[in-house]
């Protein structure tokens, strides 16, 4: 297992740690569920957007020239 270090702004730290308290787990599992939640999210949708730009192209490259295109 590494080690790593990341700068978290105080207010974001605070909100970590009441729910790492409410949870009973450490920064370190935090930082690693989130982590891991993050990269499934990814995984079973890349390139997939949200919400209204759900299905649509993530590539803004190629959603302009399908924009220009469609003119």
């Amino acid at each position: 297992m590494a080690r790593t270090i990341v700068e978290i702004p105080d207010p974001l730290l605070r909100e970590i740690d009441a729910l790492c308290a409410r949870l009973g787990i450490s920064r370190a599992e935090a930082v690693r569920r989130a982590l891991r939640d993050w990269l499934q999210q990814r995984d079973a949708a890349p390139g997939d957007g949200f919400g209204l730009w759900a299905g649509h192209i993530a590539d803004r490259a190629e959603l302009h020239r399908r924009l220009r295109d469609a003119d």
